[in-house]
């Protein structure tokens, strides 16, 4: 039987971003440093598929420090942990690395520096998401208030109008973040902005390679975790650029074909903590279904590397 043919528009940049990489590397080498088991507060990245992986390894993921034993080390998730964590960890004389991206670590420094400055922060985010837990939890309770949406900002009690600097969450949507920019400048005209957007190069990279395909596809399929916040908003910027259909999978048994149906144009694009032999995976399941030609859609190169913590550099 003749396989209907298929055009994949494979998305690039996509997958690892240099702060996953660095995070999971953090993980690898902690476990060929101290042996099994090396504790992980939180998932070291949203994505399944890694997170098995490195369980297999010997690694043990944990919600809290509590569930560490005290003669182990421990490792912080790269979405970054309220300043109280670390904190707790050396006054119980524990090991521990810190995973943090170094990006989401900028937002940080840039948060305490406004703070020491008497400055009221508001950040941009999604409330429940574990970085922006970590990046509010820098500052003291009632020092950081978080705003989602346009209409959150209309709500928004502040100290005094005239002190305020905002900060985002690195893993938004460009274009929706813009629009809640606009509605805190029209609302506070003085309020103080970051030097370089928070937004992370990774997340803008890849949103932006999505707008270009989008017009010549009609479905995307996004590889990535229900709760990664960067693979969900490559949908939405998918469907907002005017492709018709757009799904997010983790493996390639998630794809719902029957949606697919009588389509000959495919994007696939995959979140930054997705790693690239899932972005295979689907490029094999549908070579099995339709004479697939694959044509790679390259908007930027990304060339950025971030050294580990010297701790795990250094012998044990």
């Amino acid at each position: 039987m003749t396989k209907p043919p298929l055009t994949l528009y494979l998305a690039a940049p996509r997958g690892f971003c240099a702060g996953v990489d660095r995070a999971i590397k953090i993980v690898e080498m902690a476990l060929e440093k101290w042996g099994a088991p090396v504790f992980v507060r939180h998932e070291i990245v949203h994505n399944k598929f890694v997170v098995d992986g490195l369980r297999e390894r010997g690694a043990v993921f944990v919600e809290d420090l509590d569930d560490v034993p005290p003669d182990r080390p421990v490792i912080f998730s790269a979405h970054g942990v309220p300043k109280s964590v670390p904190a707790e960890a050396e006054r119980r004389e524990m090991v521990f690395v810190d995973a943090t991206c170094p990006l989401v670590s900028k937002v940080h420094v840039e948060a305490e520096r406004h703070h020491e400055n008497g400055l009221q922060m508001v950040m941009i985010g999604h409330a429940g998401h574990p970085e922006t837990i970590g990046t509010m939890g820098q500052l003291p309770d009632g020092e950081v208030l978080l705003v989602e949406t346009v209409e959150d900002v209309a709500g928004l009690a502040v100290r005094d109008p005239a002190r305020l600097a905002f900060i985002t969450q690195t893993t938004l949507s460009v274009d929706d973040t813009a629009g809640i920019v606009a509605a805190l400048r029209a609302r506070f005209p003085g309020i103080v902005g970051p030097h370089k957007e928070d937004i992370c190069y990774a997340t803008t990279n890849r949103q932006a390679a999505v707008k270009v395909i989008a017009p010549k596809i009609d479905a995307l399929l996004v590889i990535g975790a229900p709760n990664s916040s960067n693979s969900r908003r490559l949908v939405e910027v998918g469907r907002a650029a005017g492709c018709p259909y757009a799904q997010l999978v983790q493996r390639a048994d998630e794809i719902d074909w029957r949606a697919l149906d009588g389509i000959t144009r495919v994007g696939v694009t995959a979140g930054a903590s997705a790693p690239e032999v899932l972005v295979n995976e689907v490029i094999d399941a549908f070579r099995d279904r339709f004479a697939t030609t694959v044509e790679l859609v390259e908007t930027a190169m990304e060339r950025v590397e971030f050294k580990v913590p010297r701790v795990l550099r250094e012998p044990a």
